[in-house]
């Protein structure tokens, strides 16, 4: 019997080492690779060339559609990083400031707003309650992020003095989408699209709002249950649009990650800021800096975020001292908000094993 377990060891070990890594990420995504489940896409980039580019399953199970390069996924929280970079942009030009508060903004803000400042919203550290636990339970029209506003106007207080904590903060990208529209005078879609899509040429990436924009070549949401796959594609929360209601594909977030190595889009100096843990009032260092998580890997440091919400789950992970990305987008409900940080990490293993 041991020597059976052996001789399976070392064919498991053979087989292993026999792959390429185009098979070893086949492997990672097997249940994914299947004609009649949801999908996902799946890329990784290598100074600047894609080294590996693949879809999985199905981005429209009914139309038995494909997922393919050009899918559009909704990016969740992935959005973020979008939004602090239109906020850097409104910086850079002299129009906001990082210590401009929310009072300053909104006039009528309850006086709690007048320690919150711009950075505080960024990086997380504003204390503002979250806007998910103030839906009523019987809601069944979507918030948008004007509602959240409204219901921070309603509010009097914060979880912390800002400043003091870090927690993480759906309910700030919101006002900083609101923010964005107020000082630049355009919808937050337009100015994304002015500013950042189509500069870039990120043609069919947007900020999606239904009955005013359509997203092409759409991936809807999904989920497994037992039964089969179920139908999850939006939520009360899906409408707000600064935390994470931006559609894009692997194609566009090629562009996008390719602009990040250059000054195209922003000053490099606010990209480092993005990429830099940021600090509590009392010198407490956290994992985040202005719409990305930080975290070292393997002794690398990596730049990257999750986006996780009804019906998607997607990562854009980046370690740039080896100009190295790794772009997930997957159109199912599978695994908690770092379920892909875990594929993610499996394909570090793939081209930088550890020693």
């Amino acid at each position: 019997m041991r020597s059976k377990l052996i001789l399976t060891a070392i064919i498991i070990l053979i087989t292993g080492c026999s792959m390429n890594n185009d098979e070893k990420i086949d492997e990672i995504f097997k249940d994914y690779n299947k004609s009649d489940v949801p999908g996902a896409a799946v890329m990784v980039v290598q100074n600047g060339e894609i080294i590996f580019q693949k879809g999985y399953g199905l981005s429209n199970i009914e139309k038995k559609e494909p997922v393919t390069p050009a899918t559009n996924f909704r990016l969740a929280s992935v959005t973020k990083q979008f939004t602090a970079i239109s906020i850097l942009m409104l910086i850079e030009r002299g129009d906001l400031k990082m210590e401009t508060t929310l009072t300053e903004i909104f006039p009528d803000y309850p006086e709690y707003g007048s320690g919150i400042t711009i950075k505080n919203l960024l990086q997380h550290t504003s204390g503002l309650i979250d806007y998910e636990d103030l839906i009523p339970d019987t809601a069944t029209v979507q918030v948008k992020d004007r509602d959240v506003l409204k219901m921070m106007m309603q509010t009097d207080s914060t979880y912390f003095a800002p400043g003091t904590q870090h927690r993480y903060s759906n309910t700030a990208y919101a006002l900083l989408a609101l923010t964005i529209e107020k000082i630049s005078g355009k919808p937050f879609r337009d100015f994304l699209r002015d500013n950042i899509f189509q500069p870039l040429e990120m043609e069919n990436t947007l900020a999606f709002e239904n009955g005013i924009n359509e997203v092409k070549s759409r991936a809807f949401g999904y989920s497994l249950t037992e039964d089969g796959v179920e139908f999850t594609d939006q939520s009360i929360t899906s409408a707000v649009l600064g935390d994470g209601g931006i559609y894009s594909s692997l194609n566009d977030i090629y562009k996008w990650d390719q602009a990040l190595y250059s000054d195209k889009v922003i000053d490099k100096k606010y990209l480092d800021e993005s990429w830099t843990r940021g600090k509590t009032s009392d010198g407490v260092e956290f994992p985040y800096g202005y719409g990305w998580r930080l975290e070292n890997y393997n002794d690398m440091e990596i730049v990257y975020h999750t986006g996780s919400t009804r019906g998607f789950r997607n990562i854009i992970y980046r370690i740039p001292e080896k100009n190295f990305t790794i772009v997930i987008l997957t159109n199912r409900d599978a695994g908690s908000e770092f379920s892909t940080l875990d594929f993610a990490h499996e394909l570090v293993g793939v081209y930088y094993p550890k020693k």
